[in-house]
């Protein structure tokens, strides 16, 4: 029998990078302590991690043979995924918030054509190419803080023309930067206008036409619904559900973000990926998410800018044991954020994960909420060779901190892609 040992040392002969004199937070086992091993050495070969470990215990390997970094004394990390957003939309809402700073209410700014129904009109209203030129500096922010995986969600096009619009907008994103983009059709956002009236007709346009045709022009990963009091109730978005399993999507819920609706419940039951805001949550959920597997996407942008008060059920998630998650949300009416490195420091400061836990939160549970843990998330053999590189001395650096962005480099599936 070959052993483990034997085999490292064999695939030496494979290995085209090798970083030394670095320290590693490998994010396994849940992020606890950070997975971390110092004085270490990680191995890249075509575009997978081929080994890590303590720099005493690397392997013989030829020198002449494998480009060798002195990462002098930097940390790495899995590189960063931002696991929920909504990067394409038209126009702003600076405006609005100026009104509510004013002390507007959300019915005077609806009725002076705010609201979702303003994002929607200006996101009808853009090309293509102004939906790309608009959405790339908002990637390109991210990507430069460490991000090589972003989720954007559709859902400010409500029809199917300009539904399918955004995600192809969303596709050709990750051909503009060296990102992983996963795709979320979310045509369940909100009411177009044409619908105000009948939400019935509007879920039987979803799941009739909306879907299938995405699935057939494989637009999209996941399906998404917003169910909440003020977007689509149980019935509804069950129906949503059903048809995403029936043309073979994951699914993930927008839930208990305003109240305790039971959306996250009825996403267990249909085996969803994740549930995300989820400040309203209630212990029956939580256990729910937990038998089911799901993943729990924090979203303290959102809580921060809408002033939120309800906390998400941290202690409960964290009793039951489900991944928790963290994202930016980044979208123009509640979150118009563009910094998971914030959101680090926000996760820990105002909803009081530790900072293992935040970094878990955009690496290894953010890969699972969008269903990618055995490609990306944590640094393994065999995975992506997707790297962050940071200047600092201490993983809780990238939470404790903030408006000083560390990274020194990035590496994507083995490429050096960002250097300072």
């Amino acid at each position: 029998m070959v052993s483990v040992e034997n085999t490292m040392q064999a695939n030496t002969q494979q290995w085209q990078t090798l970083w030394l004199n670095i320290h590693l937070a490998t994010m396994t086992n849940g992020g606890e302590n950070y997975g971390e091993i110092r004085d270490a050495a990680l191995a890249i070969s075509e575009g997978k991690i081929a080994w890590f470990g303590k720099q005493s215990e690397l392997p013989e390997y030829d020198s002449s043979k494998v480009e060798v970094i002195d990462g002098q004394g930097k940390w790495l990390t899995p590189g960063l995924i931002d696991c929920h957003t909504h990067l394409v939309y038209g126009g702003n809402r600076a405006n609005e918030f100026e009104m509510r700073l004013q002390g507007k209410s959300y019915q005077e700014i609806a009725e002076a054509g705010g609201g979702i129904v303003s994002t929607v009109k200006a996101t009808r209203l853009a090309s293509k190419a102004e939906l790309l030129a608009s959405a790339l500096p908002r990637l390109t922010a991210l990507h430069q803080q460490g991000v090589t995986t972003v989720e954007i969600k559709s859902g400010y096009g409500l029809d199917i023309e300009n539904e399918i619009k955004m995600l192809e907008v969303a596709g050709e994103l990750a051909k503009q930067l060296p990102v992983t983009v996963k795709r979320t059709f979310l045509g369940a956002h909100a009411l177009p206008v044409e619908y105000k009236d009948d939400a019935n007709a509007y879920i039987k346009l979803v799941c009739d036409e909306m879907i299938p045709t995405i699935a057939k022009q494989k637009l999209a990963d996941t399906v998404d619904v917003f169910c909440e009091n003020i977007g689509f109730d149980l019935t509804q978005t069950e129906k949503v559900f059903i048809a995403a399993k029936q043309h073979g999507f994951a699914i993930k819920a927008h839930a208990e973000q305003l109240s305790d609706l039971g959306g996250s419940e009825l996403a267990a039951k249909y085996k969803a990926l994740s549930s995300d805001h989820v400040e309203f949550l209630s212990e029956a959920g939580v256990k729910a998410m937990s038998a089911a597997n799901m993943t729990a996407v924090l979203l303290p942008g959102a809580f921060y800018f809408l002033r939120e008060t309800q906390l998400p059920p941290i202690e409960l998630l964290r009793k039951h044991k489900v991944a928790m998650a963290i994202a930016t949300d980044a979208n123009p009416g509640s979150s118009p954020i563009c910094s998971l490195l914030l959101m680090l420091n926000m996760a820990c400061t105002i909803f009081r994960l530790t900072p293992s836990e935040a970094l878990a939160g955009v690496t290894s549970q953010a890969a699972k909420a969008l269903g990618i843990s055995k490609q990306k998330g944590q640094l393994a053999i065999g995975l992506d060779a997707d790297i962050a590189v940071w200047n600092i001395t201490q993983p809780a650096e990238l939470c404790y901190q903030f408006g000083v962005n560390p990274l020194s480099a990035l590496i994507k599936k083995g490429k050096l892609v960002i250097s300072k």
